[in-house]
C-alpha cells in the first residue's frame, strides 16, 4: 500500500520554500499565509522533524527541508507536464513552440500557414524565449542552435547553421572581393561575437576586425542591412526568405559553419501527442526543403 505524506501540507511547503514566504506562497495557491503557515506546521508534526526555521522576518530552510523542496519541486513540476500531456489527449490538440525571436519572425511564423493547413485543429502558441532560456517544461518542442546535446531532451537535426555577409543590393555592387569589407559598416550581434572573426579568418582577412552599429537580435542587424546601414552576418535559415525576394544578397560565395546547428528538441514523453506529432511531421519535410 503506497503511504504518501499530507498532500496540502507538501503543497503549500514547496510553494512557501520556493517563494521564501507564507505570503508567497499564499498569493501562488489562493489561499491566506495563515493557512500555509498552518499546512507546513502540520506536515511538519507529522513528518517529525522541522522544515523551516521560523524568524520574526525571517523564513529559512533547514537541512531536511532543503532535501524535501528539491524533490518535491522535481516530483510536482513531472505531475504539471503529466496533467498537460494527459488534456492535450483530449478533442484540442494543443502545441506551444519555444524558440527565439529571431527564428519566430524570420522563419517559423511565414510559415505558419502552412502547417495551419495541415492541421488546422492544432491549438499552436509560440513562445519566444530566446536562446538563453531554459527549455520550458511546458513547451511541447522547442526550436534551437546548439551542438545537439541537452540532457534530458531528445534532439533531431534541421538545419545547418552556415555564415555568410548579406547586405542590400546597392551595396553590394561596391563589394568586388571580401577584402573590401574593410572599408564597409560591419554590423554585429551582440550574442555572437564570433560569427565576423570566423568568417573573416576563412576569407583570409583574418586582421580585419568587425566595427559596425551592435545589435541585440540577429533580426535587428538583418533589418539594419535591408535598410542600406552596413553588411550584416546572416546566418541560415534566417536569410533565406530576404535572399529569394531580393531584399539582401550575398555579395560573397564563401559561406562558413557557425560550428552549431538547428534542433528540434523534446521531451520523450511528449511523442504520441498529436500536436506534437503532427509539428515534428511538417518541421522535418520544411527543414528537408531548406
Amino acid at each position: 500500500m503506497r503511504r504518501l505524506p499530507f498532500l496540502n501540507g507538501v503543497r503549500a511547503f514547496e510553494a512557501a520554500a520556493r517563494a521564501g514566504s507564507f505570503a508567497g506562497a499564499a498569493e501562488e495557491l489562493h489561499v491566506s499565509a495563515a493557512a500555509v503557515s498552518r499546512m507546513v506546521k502540520l506536515l511538519e508534526q507529522r513528518l517529525g522533524l522541522a522544515l523551516f526555521e521560523r524568524a520574526a522576518n525571517r523564513l529559512a530552510l533547514t537541512a531536511a527541508g532543503r532535501s524535501y523542496q528539491a524533490g518535491l519541486t522535481q516530483i510536482l513540476d513531472s505531475l504539471a507536464l503529466l496533467t498537460d500531456q494527459v488534456t492535450a489527449m483530449g478533442s484540442r490538440r494543443v502545441l506551444t513552440v519555444g524558440v527565439g525571436p529571431t527564428f519566430a519572425i524570420r522563419w517559423l511564423i511565414p510559415r505558419l500557414a502552412d502547417f495551419r493547413r495541415g492541421a488546422p485543429d492544432v491549438d499552436v502558441r509560440i513562445t519566444t524565449g530566446g536562446q538563453a532560456t531554459p527549455f520550458d517544461p511546458d513547451w511541447s518542442c522547442g526550436i534551437t542552435l546548439g551542438d545537439g546535446s541537452w540532457p534530458g531532451l531528445l534532439a533531431e537535426p534541421l538545419f545547418a547553421a552556415d555564415l555568410l555577409p548579406v547586405c542590400a543590393p546597392a551595396l553590394a555592387r561596391s563589394l568586388a572581393s571580401p577584402s573590401d569589407l574593410e572599408a564597409a559598416a560591419l554590423l554585429r550581434v551582440a550574442h555572437a561575437p564570433e560569427d565576423w572573426p570566423r568568417w573573416l579568418q576563412a576569407a583570409g582577412l583574418p586582421r580585419t576586425a568587425a566595427s559596425g552599429p551592435e545589435f541585440e537580435y540577429y533580426g535587428h542587424a538583418l533589418q539594419a542591412a535591408v535598410d542600406g546601414v552596413g553588411v550584416a552576418m546572416g546566418i541560415r535559415p534566417y536569410v533565406d526568405d530576404d535572399l529569394a525576394a531580393g531584399r539582401l544578397v550575398a555579395p560573397f560565395a564563401l559561406t562558413v559553419s557557425k560550428g552549431k546547428g538547428w534542433y528540434l528538441v523534446y521531451r520523450a514523453a511528449r511523442v504520441g501527442e498529436p500536436g506534437f506529432d503532427a509539428f515534428r511531421t511538417w518541421m522535418t519535410a520544411a527543414a528537408g526543403r531548406v
